[in-house]
Parts: C-alpha cells; sequence; structure tokens
C-alpha cells in the first residue's frame, strides 16, 4: 500500500476544476497513461485562469503575507480606493483569517515560505515548456516586466524585495533605467524611474488555458462542463464524485483544483488550512502604439499586459465573498490610480470588466498532495501566483499520484500542514 492509500498506478482519475492548475494536472496524468475526466461548475478557465494579468513572472512570485503587506493594510485597510480593501463586516471567519495571515507578515515567517518557493520559481517556466514541446496549441512570450515609478524614491522598496529573493537563492535580474530608455512608449511624464526586471515572460490567459483543454480533449480526456460538485464519496477503491444534480462518476483518483472554493470541498477530507478570495479585478483598454511588454505600477499595486492589441489592467486585493457582484468602483479606483502614469491609453473605451477570486491561504503557501481521504487529493490556494505555478503544480502533483513518492518540491505544501 502507497502512502496515499491507493494500491498501484491509478487507472482513471476525476480532476474538479477546469482552470489552468486543473488542467495542467489532468494533461500531466495523461502522460503517465491515466485516463482523465475533468468536471467544472462552470466552464473552462471561467474563473482566475481567465481575468488575471497573464504574467509568467518567477522573479515576482513570492509569498504573500510579508511585512510590507501588513504595514501596508494597517494604513489602508477600510479604504474604498485602496490596492488592498477589506469592506467593514461581521464575518468572524474572514476576520480568524486575517488574523493567522497578520501573524505571518514577520521577516522570519516570510524567509521560511520564500525557502518552499525558491526551487518552485527556478522550474516553473520549464514546465510550461513542457507543455508546448507535448503539443499544447498555444505560446507564451518572452519579455521583461518593466517597473515604473513616479519618485526615485520609491524604486528602494522593490530592490529590497528583489534582494530579499536573491539572499533566499533564487536568481533576480534586473537593470535600473532613465524612462526615455526603457522602450515603453505608455510611460507618462510622471514616470521618473525604472526597473526592468529580465528573463519573464506573459501570456494571453484565457486562450492559454483554452489551448490547454483542447490539447487535453485530443489526448483522450473527457471534460464536462455545468457539472457542480456537492461531494466525495470513497467506496470500494473507489472515489465517487457526485453533482448537485445528482449525477456521479468515479475514479481511483480525485483531485480538486477548484479555486477559491476549495475549502468547501477540501475541509470534510481533513485539509485545515482556510482558503479566501483575495479579489482581483481587471479590465482592458485600447492604446495608441502597440504596448512591448509587462508594466508594473508598484505603487499603485497595478499589473498590465498586452492583450488581444490593447493593454489589460489589473489590480486590487478585495477580501469579499468569492461569488459577490462587481464593484465599479473599485475598477475606478484602478482607473484613477493608472491613469496619470501611463499615456494613450483610452480609458474611456475600456471592456471585459472581470472580478475574480484568488484563492489566498493565510500562511500564503498553496495547498498540494494528498488528504486525509484515500485516492482524494487538492490542488490550489496560489495566492497570485496560480498561473506561474500552475503548470509545475501540475506535472508534481501527477508524480506523486502515479508513484505514490511525494515530491520534495512539495513537501512545504502539504495540505495536512
Amino acid at each position: 500500500m502507497r502512502e496515499d492509500g491507493i494500491d498501484g498506478v491509478p487507472k482513471r482519475a476525476v480532476v474538479v476544476g477546469a482552470g489552468v492548475v486543473g488542467l495542467s494536472t489532468a494533461w500531466f496524468l495523461q502522460d503517465h497513461g491515466v485516463e482523465v475526466t475533468v468536471v467544472d461548475k462552470q466552464d473552462v478557465a471561467a474563473g482566475s485562469s481567465w481575468g488575471n494579468a497573464g504574467y509568467l513572472s518567477p522573479a515576482f512570485s513570492i509569498p504573500l503575507p510579508e511585512p510590507g503587506v501588513l504595514r501596508y493594510g494597517l494604513r489602508t485597510l477600510f479604504s474604498p480606493d485602496a490596492p488592498l480593501h477589506v469592506p467593514a463586516s461581521p464575518d468572524p471567519a474572514l476576520w480568524s483569517f486575517l488574523t493567522r495571515f497578520a501573524a505571518h507578515c514577520t521577516p522570519w515567517a516570510w524567509r521560511k515560505s520564500m525557502q518552499a518557493f525558491v526551487p518552485m520559481n527556478t522550474e516553473c517556466l520549464d514546465a510550461f515548456d513542457a507543455l508546448l514541446a507535448g503539443g499544447v496549441p498555444a505560446t507564451t512570450e518572452p519579455a521583461p516586466i518593466t517597473a515604473a515609478f513616479e519618485k526615485p524614491e520609491q524604486v528602494a522598496d522593490l530592490r529590497h524585495e528583489f534582494d530579499q529573493v536573491r539572499r533566499s537563492g533564487q536568481r533576480v535580474d534586473t537593470a535600473e533605467l532613465a524612462p526615455a530608455d526603457a522602450g515603453v512608449p505608455q510611460l507618462s511624464d510622471r514616470i521618473s524611474a525604472v526597473l526592468r526586471v529580465e528573463g519573464q515572460r506573459f501570456v494571453d490567459p484565457g486562450e492559454f488555458t483554452r489551448a490547454l483543454a483542447k490539447s487535453f480533449v485530443e489526448r483522450g480526456g473527457t471534460l464536462r462542463t455545468g457539472f457542480a460538485v456537492r461531494q466525495l464519496v470513497r467506496t470500494s477503491g473507489q472515489v465517487i464524485v457526485k453533482s448537485e444534480q445528482d449525477e456521479r462518476v468515479s475514479a481511483e483518483v480525485v483531485v480538486l483544483a477548484t479555486g477559491a472554493w476549495l475549502s468547501k470541498l477540501a475541509k470534510p477530507l481533513g485539509v485545515r488550512t482556510p482558503v479566501r478570495a483575495g479579489r482581483g479585478y481587471s479590465f482592458t483598454v485600447p492604446t495608441d502604439e502597440p504596448v512591448p511588454g509587462p508594466i508594473y505600477l508598484p505603487a499603485a499595486r497595478v499589473a498590465c499586459t498586452p492583450y488581444q492589441g490593447g493593454l489589460r489592467v489589473a489590480g486590487t486585493m478585495e477580501f469579499r465573498p468569492v461569488d459577490a457582484p462587481l464593484d465599479r468602483g473599485r475598477v475606478e479606483a484602478i482607473v484613477r490610480s493608472a491613469r496619470p502614469l501611463l499615456k494613450g491609453v483610452r480609458w474611456e473605451e475600456r471592456r471585459d470588466e472581470w472580478v475574480g477570486g484568488r484563492p489566498v491561504t493565510p500562511d500564503g503557501l498553496a495547498l498540494i498532495g494528498a488528504t486525509k481521504l484515500p485516492g482524494t487529493y487538492v490542488a490550489g490556494g496560489h495566492g497570485m501566483w496560480g498561473l506561474t505555478l500552475g503548470p509545475l503544480t501540475g506535472r508534481l502533483l501527477a508524480e506523486q499520484i502515479t508513484t505514490g513518492k511525494r515530491p520534495a518540491l512539495l513537501r512545504p505544501f502539504d495540505p495536512l500542514r
């Protein structure tokens, strides 16, 4: 008997969740000869796998709980315009979560968590290359990320962050430039300093996820949408997945990759670490000139990416219920913060306004691995880095499922911690 409580290599698996994490897990399970069914309550890339900024950015992939976030959050906690926003609420579970999050915002806790990120960040782009080499009909675009600042002294905070990442053992290549030398026509005259971060990439996240789904199906996978999972039941060597409509699918192995909705199904399986929705907003705007690569505005906490001939603008971290409606005031706040820093952007012509829940854990570490119920696994809680780390998560978890041995890189992400 293997350490996960199942006998031998599974022949069939069900993955719940058709985002980049779930589909990557399904795709790499296929590489091991497993027959896979993916189910989703909505559709492919219906959540954060569609609306995120599209950064493939190992340099920025760090634990969310950090001292700077705590200091900033306490100053702006209830401000409706602040990038980090917590609406006044009597929700005790939310305040318990935020208290635990704050407890991890120490230099010691951040350094410990960063040790788990470093090997993942080092290998994450290789997993994208494996998908593309294996036939996923997509591309990833190599480009530096241009961090732009209104005041020269603002560079110090990001420079310090990268110094901390380097001390943890991860390579980060940066160059400080004059704005005129950055080659980004969208930077306004208000920008006085630029820090360019080399060795990064970006994608159209929705198109990439749909291409991954297409490849999965072409390789013999089954994809079922409109399948809202209600319960998992273990019986006679199988795990039965029951839907709200009382439909059923079963397999030796089930993987939950349901993003910000993870805790609802994972808690009964012994996963005590909660996952909350850190909701992010995005929209797309036309630009007068082509955008050469990603632009990051650290002071405004806004990430911008070339997207379908225009610019996708993404930002904010809002702790509200995952299914709450879009707050147009949050979109307007992003516009107000970014407008003075960018030129040639037609803000009034924005489209595709979106809000979605990033799956955030209180310690900043994802939940990847086996649960207490034999044959069941979870993959989620990546915070802002689900796209960057999703394919590698899928590759490593598929290895664990098919060999019965947990890869060393996944040990810090034990969902039963």
